[in-house]
């Protein structure tokens, strides 16, 4: 009897599902021709281009936010030729308003009754850098508590919270503004120090999944952000022209949670935890990939070491170099294009973003030529990171001092800038992928450390600038700029050459826990057949073998 009900109740099991198989079959078999990897190297692209939209937008939104305190302003200026071009409006076409809300005082020209979308806030140029600069102090000192929450926690909560948190803020950026200047700053900083979490996280994830030869490829995921980039200001332009400034930050904010849906549903921290992976690409993996690294999650984080590594402190001052001169063009570049060519918003948009939006294709060749020369041992993989930091650094620095001394000739200075920016991205084949390179199981907190040192360029390159520009129109300060931007970035580039090397570091490798080791040991002794020893029969070790 209870073999009899045994069987209805197999029966029945088998009976169920039988219409499903067919559906998870297929669905199935339309998953397996996606490997892992390739997902996995879409939400690092698209990861990174989001935090990018979301960490530059304001930097645009600024623009329709501030009322500019020399809009009435006359002067020399050798601009105004273009404003003056501008037609009249006749009295009676528009209304002229002068609203106050909150900390806002803004003049605004309109077609009707003004809206909350058109106000603009007084806050004078301290204030504006404030804001723009507050992203970044919170940004260096959350690196190292990235790499460490990795180590703990996993890319997958990491970097995803970190997103979640980023977008949450751009949402609530607009009411902020409406309250105070001080609680936009209180949200930028929040998104710095999330945003500072990310890169730790992701470089973490690359050793447990991307075998060696495909390393360099995959970090070309990472140049996301230059797609990010150069469409957070066309976008951001059209946007405020059409909706207001206010619909800025509400785009990107609902972008960036949308993004962290399709992460939780498909991002895993390594290839044995993800559900759908095949079984072929699993042992692809698992056979490429060393043993020490997939034993190394979890594992303590030799600071002591990484601190006093030379290679380490190689990176980390060469990158300083590679980020000072992108950053002389990602924020002084617009004011460059703005004040010595004369370009309008629009212009100046597409302009400054476009040499980004190029830059990503760049990154791609550069990676792919790089895991080629490596797998074809052309060049050594020590050889092939320098050569590849070289051209991320060299090139941009001294295609840089040219665009300082050609000074007004519009068409060449625009074509040296896409070259020098397209080179730039030559550093995620180089200086930015040795990190894995020289410590697989601890890129995250090596990144961290790395990261801490070289995103000093990123506030330190503007406060330089403004130092050096008290005229923003006088092009032989501005020739001083690119001229300091040239010998940062090559001088950095040479301390990487005489220190750099793709060689695994010796503490990279998780310590033995000595009790665990002691009782192998303990049972290693056991296990050994025991030896009689005659009584009078000596060994000496230190005897000389005559034979």
């Amino acid at each position: 009897m209870g073999r009899n009900s045994l069987r209805m109740d197999e029966k029945e099991v088998n009976f169920l599902p039988k219409p499903k198989i067919p559906k998870v079959g297929c669905f199935r078999a339309v998953c397996d021709r996606i490997p892992a990897r390739l997902v996995l190297y879409f939400l690092s692209w698209s990861g990174f281009l989001v935090s990018f939209v979301m960490r530059n937008d304001i930097n645009f939104a600024l623009v329709a936010m501030v009322q500019d305190p020399s809009a009435n302003a006359t002067g020399s200026d050798h601009c105004n030729t273009l404003v003056n071009d501008m037609p009249s409006l006749e009295e009676g076409d528009n209304y002229n308003y002068t609203l106050s809300v909150a900390n806002a005082t803004t003049t605004v020209l309109l077609d009707g009754p003004a809206s909350i979308d058109d106000i603009k806030f007084d806050w004078d140029s301290t204030v504006q850098a404030v804001i723009k600069s507050s992203f970044y102090w919170c940004y260096v000192l959350s690196q190292v508590v990235g790499g460490v929450a990795t180590q703990y926690f996993g890319t997958k909560n990491v970097f995803g919270w970190s997103q979640f948190l980023t977008a949450a803020c751009s949402l609530l950026i607009p009411h902020a503004a409406d309250l105070h200047y001080g609680a936009v700053i209180l949200l930028r900083s929040v998104q710095g120090f999330a945003s500072g979490l990310t890169w730790p996280a992701m470089y973490a994830i690359v050793g447990y999944w991307i075998p060696p030869v495909e390393r360099s490829r995959f970090m070309s995921s990472f140049q996301g952000f230059s797609i990010g980039i150069g469409l957070t200001y066309p976008l951001c332009g059209f946007i405020i022209a059409h909706f207001g400034w206010r619909q800025v930050f509400y785009t990107t904010g609902t972008i960036g949670m949308v993004w962290c849906v399709f992460w939780y549903l498909l991002a895993y921290n390594t290839p044995q935890e993800h559900p759908r992976i095949t079984p072929e690409e699993l042992e692809y993996i698992e056979l490429n990939v060393s043993e020490d690294i997939k034993n190394g999650q979890g594992m303590r984080v030799p600071w002591r070491r990484i601190f006093t590594s030379m290679p380490v402190w190689a990176i980390g001052l060469t990158t300083f170099g590679r980020i000072w001169v992108h950053y002389t063009f990602i924020m002084s570049g617009p004011e460059y294009m703005q004040k010595i060519f004369c370009f309008d918003i629009q212009q100046n948009g597409l302009l400054s973003g476009a040499p980004f939006l190029c830059s990503y294709l760049s990154s791609v060749l550069f990676c792919y030529v790089a895991d080629l020369l490596m797998d074809n041992k052309t060049l050594t993989l020590t050889n092939v990171r320098k050569l590849f930091t070289a051209l991320s650094q060299i090139v941009p620095g001294v295609l840089v001092l040219l665009v300082g001394y050609l000074g007004y000739q519009i068409v060449t200075v625009l074509i040296l800038w896409f070259i020098a920016v397209t080179f730039i991205t030559a550093s995620y084949a180089g200086a930015m992928a040795n990190i894995v390179d020289i410590a697989p199981n601890l890129a995250g907190p090596v990144l961290a450390f790395a990261q801490t040192i070289h995103m000093t360029a990123s506030f330190l390159q503007p406060l330089v600038t403004g130092f050096m520009v008290t005229d923003s129109q006088n092009i032989n300060q501005w020739l001083h700029v690119f001229g300091v931007s040239s010998v940062v970035a090559i001088s950095t580039y040479l301390i990487y050459q005489v220190f750099g090397t793709a060689e695994i570091q010796s503490w990279n490798y998780p310590v033995p826990d000595p009790e665990v080791t002691s009782s192998d040991d303990s049972a290693v002794i056991a296990n050994q057949p025991m030896i009689k020893v005659e009584p009078g029969l000596k060994f000496d070790d230190d005897e000389d073998d005559d034979d």
